[in-house]
């Protein structure tokens, strides 16, 4: 069992934050979160999720114009902005990934099954990151509120690479302060929000 104030940072202590302190998010720090995300499971070890990492400057630029304005000064003030997005053809990737059976490719051709199952564990792997990003002592901002068709068509569609990729949410990191914090919102009870069957 990990500690009690792991657990805090995890999540009992962890917050939304919205201002941040200039300071910088390394290179080396962006790929330990992923190294971390990559080995939670999702299923057939699918591993649909793609991650872009968007720096200050020029790069932040491009995202500005697809954001709500209630998104906008959080957004360009946090030194890294990460696009949760996943790849559509993810099942292409399956025979490396699931090596026993290569065939679990074909589970994936039909685009009902591709999106159910590339959505559903894509956002499953943001998750991951958003807890890799926090046990790594780095704050996050997670949110939607932009214009995802816009973010596609700027940041992949012209992108051979990543042309197939599709934005899911935004996760904005760095180090938070406590300048726009308000205080924190109920959450259910256990009562409220689940139960055991016997």
């Amino acid at each position: 069992m990990i500690s009690d104030h792991a657990l805090d940072q995890l999540f009992r202590g962890a917050r939304t934050f919205y201002s941040w302190e200039d300071k910088d998010v390394s290179d080396t720090t962006l790929q330990a979160i992923f190294d971390l995300v990559k080995y939670a499971p999702t299923s057939a070890n699918q591993s649909p999720a793609r991650f872009m990492f968007l720096r200050k400057g020029p790069a932040k630029e491009r995202l500005r114009p697809f954001l709500i304005e209630s998104n906008m000064e959080k957004t360009m003030s946090a030194p890294v902005t990460a696009i949760v997005a996943w790849d559509w053809n993810f099942h292409e990737k399956i025979p490396q990934l699931f090596p026993h059976a290569p065939e679990a490719k074909d589970w994936f051709e039909a685009d009902e099954a591709r999106f159910s199952h590339g959505f559903r564990n894509g956002s499953l792997q943001g998750a991951y990151f958003i807890m890799a990003a926090r046990a790594l002592g780095l704050d996050v901002g997670p949110m939607s509120g932009f214009d995802n068709a816009a973010v596609d068509k700027e940041f992949f569609q012209n992108d051979p690479e990543r042309a197939s990729w599709r934005s899911n949410f935004l996760i904005n990191l760095g180090y938070g302060t406590n300048d726009k914090l308000f205080p924190r919102l109920p959450r259910l009870d256990f009562s409220e929000a689940a139960v055991i069957l016997k």
